[in-house]
């Protein structure tokens, strides 16, 4: 009887889901620059879902290609001798063992938090409100904008003196909506910050401003319709969605994005075309003087990068952006081992036009932008197990420490 309970549970759970039976994940281990074009090229096609950043220093790139376009892909590879092997064979079977996880996870009381499993949105937000209504003299509420579907964007500031105008700390997180393990790191860091007394000091100098889930929609839809969506959920006139980190206004619609509707790297119509953009462009803007340091974090790659992404040329500041990046690396390697690679991004990835760390230097103006890609998990990369998600939000606490600590020193 309780299996068969478990099963029906499953089943109703799995009912909308977008079923992903017969897809295969692909290891590729590319060799030089003429094998990196080629991948580039591919990036277009949206039958072939990267899910990987391309890498220039060699590491290897996972790729999920659907059953049509499986004997096309292995002949491309074969013919132009790139190396691969097939990492997971029926990516269906891992969704549904990882929807029975997410399922039997334990539940937390409403307006309270835990890292035991990944919350929905609205079990976000409300965890938001009720940190505005226990520490009032700590956390004030901005609703900055809305999602395409009309979710309130919730930015939670964090402030010990509001009217003090101290250095900001700006974090979002979850802006490519099947990256999970990213809203829950924003979280642990608002927990750190309000909830833990210990903490009180590192807002002495510093305010933190932080937007746990840059994209509601396509977060929600992931839970809902299909696991591995990326883009938000405007409408275009073929198909849904834009690369939110494809959408700023800094070399937007250049090289490393994709103007068709379809691509997992579209653009967008113009830039910042996205409300959820959008909203952050115009809450950066309005604390440009105060903002210190732009964090957005991503998964999955171990990799703390900064601008520029739509250029092998580096920023004059490089090596300031180099020496904080080793530094908040070395605070995460400190807790478990972890090691993150640290590097102008283009350095270490292929170019990404249009990306919100190269906008928030570039346009804002904010001198120290990163992007936190964090590690993969589970058997694929983008399902990190529930319980997981702890020690990946506690080692990257002290990451973001570090952060803190040199922009308390700079600027405090």
């Amino acid at each position: 009887m309780k299996i068969f309970t478990l099963v029906a549970l499953l089943a109703a759970a799995s009912a909308d889901q977008f079923r992903y039976e017969g897809y295969k994940v692909y290891r590729i281990q590319p060799s030089g620059e003429k094998h990196l074009e080629i991948l580039l090229e591919l990036k277009n096609y949206s039958e072939l879902d990267f899910w990987s950043p391309l890498h220039r220093d060699g590491q290897p790139i996972t790729v999920m290609v659907n059953p049509q376009k499986q004997h096309w892909f292995v002949g491309l590879l074969n013919k132009n001798a790139i190396r691969y092997e097939i990492l997971i064979d029926n990516v269906e079977r891992v969704l549904l063992e990882e929807r029975f996880r997410q399922l039997f996870a334990p539940r937390s009381q409403q307006g309270r938090i835990d890292f035991t499993r990944y919350l929905r949105h609205n079990e976000i937000n409300a965890y938001l409100d009720q940190l505005a209504e226990d520490y009032p003299n700590l956390v004030s509420l901005e609703t900055i904008g809305k999602s395409y579907e009309g979710r309130a964007l919730k930015l939670i500031k964090i402030s010990t003196d509001p009217s003090a105008n101290k250095p900001i700390i700006f974090i979002d997180a979850g802006i490519h909506a099947r990256e999970w393990i990213a809203p829950p790191v924003a979280l642990y860091a608002i927990h750190q910050l309000v909830e833990n007394k210990e903490n009180l000091k590192l807002l002495d100098k510093i305010d933190f401003h932080i937007l746990p889930v840059v994209n509601p929609d396509g977060y929600e839809y992931t839970h809902t319709n299909q696991r591995l969506w990326r883009k938000t959920r405007k409408p275009g006139t073929t198909c849904v969605g834009t690369d939110g980190n494809r959408n700023y206004d800094y070399h937007w619609a250049e090289i490393g994005s994709s103007s068709s509707e379809c691509s997992d790297i579209y653009h967008g119509q113009h830039a910042f075309s996205e409300s959820e953009t959008a909203a952050i462009r115009d809450h950066v803007l309005q604390n440009k003087n105060r903002a210190k340091l732009y964090l957005t974090v991503h998964s999955y790659g171990q990799l703390i990068v900064y601008p520029w992404s739509y250029t092998t040329e580096l920023p004059e500041d490089h090596e300031e952006l180099q020496t904080v990046g080793e530094l908040a690396a070395e605070g995460i390697r400190s807790v478990t081992g972890t090691k993150y690679r640290v590097g102008g991004s283009t350095s270490l990835l292929a170019e990404t036009a249009g990306s919100s760390d190269d906008w928030a230097k570039g346009a804002a103006g904010v001198a120290l932008s990163y992007t936190l890609e964090l590690p993969g998990g589970g058997s694929w990369g983008f399902d990190p197990p529930p319980e997981k998600i702890l020690p990946v939000v506690v080692e990257t606490w002290e990451g973001l420490k570090a952060f803190h600590g040199y922009i308390e020193k700079k600027f405090g």
